[in-house]
């Protein structure tokens, strides 16, 4: 509509222009005589501006009847195709002009306009190889998804153009949510062209969906060897792969084929805590304990996590809270700064009833760093000491409130998975999952809720006949909420 409008508006302006111009070459004196073989024409200025126009009309006429004069000549001197090479030029050029500008209108978001240029430059050039692809873009751009997959599907008849054919069907099974035929797709655009970096990513999102961990450690290998992928990179996501596919094999049954293939995850990143609590599990079904604590206490050192403390009690089941504590002080001296280390001596110090020790073991951490878990520990503390009813619910209303600690996070969404998994619950992504604290939340509680402990302490006060079963259930709040070693 409105670039109709300034065509309008151009046009008046033209026709004004071209009037005030005659006006003012009406109003002007004198004139111009030509002489021609004893002939004498005098032209006013309006005149003489309308012969010069004529004239250069004409010039131009000239030298097109020369050209097409100059192919005549060479067609009758043998020449069967000088003629029409002289109208193939013309119309090749128009065909390059409209191939042209719908590539801009394609560019600047103009996909009806482009699909009406494309239209013609095929018209013109008879080269569908050049205008197909425009044309299926155009489509999809105004929304024509049955033109765009129509000519998505004539680009398969040429082998220059299968690779771009196959990728555009595959990009609109994706949008309709048809993974299983767009798999396919990606599959067969993978082996046109294996280097291609854009196909090899959604190829392995596929697979990874699919559960097709073979396939896609195929696709990670050879993403490496085209230099789309840091070799530190691959050797990472391969050992995600060889984990998820450990976990495939153990669902079937088939144990030792999972234990070779977490053993073999683990060796490739051994800082992967999944693939080191199932390496660990591994070698402790396989009765070598050695092994599975050298695997765990290397994976502590370098990130402490809940899941390796528990596989690393399960070497030794029956041990006492005394034996365990000893044996655990080898993982916890690998990082005896770390909340998590903080927390686990607390815990063993509990199970062993040294309640001042595990208070010590906690340190500064509920005033520095506190979260639910420290706070449901320091409740427990307090209990096992003998504190007051009002000490142990303020412990516990304070967990209610505080952040729940490092989480399994996605690095590229920021959604909070409960456990971890190749890939991202939210936005498909793979290997993206990162055991961190997540950022503070905007959404605060209820005022007044840092006044809760002083209320459920009155209240407590005032109910004074109840507290022997408040008690049983104070004991059994702390009890489900401390992790078991």
């Amino acid at each position: 509509m409105l670039f109709s409008l300034i065509k309008i508006l151009l046009f008046v302006a033209a026709v004004t222009a071209l009037t005030f111009g005659a006006t003012q070459l009406m109003e002007v004196s004198g004139g111009a005589t030509i002489a021609i073989a004893g002939v004498e024409l005098t032209l006013s200025p309006l005149q003489l501006a309308f012969a010069l126009v004529a004239l250069v009309v004409l010039v131009w006429l000239g030298l097109k009847l020369l050209k097409f004069l100059i192919a005549a000549f060479k067609f009758l001197n043998g020449d069967e195709t000088a003629i029409s090479r002289y109208f193939d030029r013309n119309r090749e050029k128009k065909g390059y002009e409209a191939l042209a500008e719908g590539m801009m209108a394609l560019a600047s978001g103009e996909g009806h306009l482009a699909m009406s240029k494309a239209q013609r430059a095929d018209k013109l050039l008879k080269q569908p190889q050049l205008t197909n692809l425009l044309t299926a873009q155009a489509a999809e751009m105004t929304g024509d998804a049955r033109t765009a997959e129509a000519t998505y599907k004539k680009l398969l008849e040429d082998d220059k153009t299968r690779f771009v054919g196959v990728r555009g069907i595959m990009k609109q099974k994706l949008a309709e949510g048809d993974t299983d035929t767009a798999l396919k797709l990606a599959e067969k655009a993978f082996a046109l062209k294996p280097k291609h970096e854009d196909t090899q990513d959604v190829l392995l999102r596929l697979q990874a969906d699919k559960s097709d961990w073979k396939g896609a450690r195929a696709t990670l290998g050879a993403k490496l060897k085209s230099g789309a992928l840091p070799r530190d990179v691959h050797k990472r996501r391969d050992a995600v792969l060889a984990l998820s596919e450990a976990k495939d094999v153990l669902d079937e049954g088939k144990s030792i084929e999972a234990r070779e293939a977490a053993i073999e995850a683990n060796r490739l990143s051994p800082d992967l805590i999944p693939a080191a609590v199932m390496a660990a599990r591994g070698y402790i079904d396989a009765g070598n304990a050695r092994y599975a604590s050298r695997v765990l206490t290397k994976a502590w050192s370098t990130t402490p996590h809940p899941d390796l403390a528990a596989a690393f009690a399960e070497i030794v089941p029956d041990e006492t809270p005394q034996a365990r504590l000893k044996r655990f002080k080898t993982l916890i001296k690998q990082t005896p700064d770390h909340s998590e280390a903080k927390m686990l001596l607390a815990e063993l110090n509990i199970a062993a009833e040294d309640f001042p020790a595990a208070k010590r073991s906690l340190g500064d951490l509920n005033d520095v760093d506190p979260t639910s878990r420290s706070l449901t520990l320091m409740a427990a503390i307090e209990r096992g000491e003998g504190a007051d009813d009002v000490v142990v619910r303020g412990w516990l209303t304070r967990a209610l409130t505080a952040p729940r600690g490092p989480q399994w996070i996605c690095d590229k969404c920021q959604t909070i998975h409960a456990g971890w998994s190749p890939t991202c619950n939210n936005c498909g992504s793979f290997d993206t999952l990162t055991w961190k604290t997540p950022p503070a939340g905007e959404v605060a509680m209820p005022s007044g809720t840092e006044m809760l402990p002083l209320i459920v302490g009155r209240i407590a006060d005032q109910s004074g006949d109840a507290d022997a079963e408040n008690d049983d259930v104070v004991e059994a709040e702390v009890v489900d909420v401390t992790p078991e070693k």
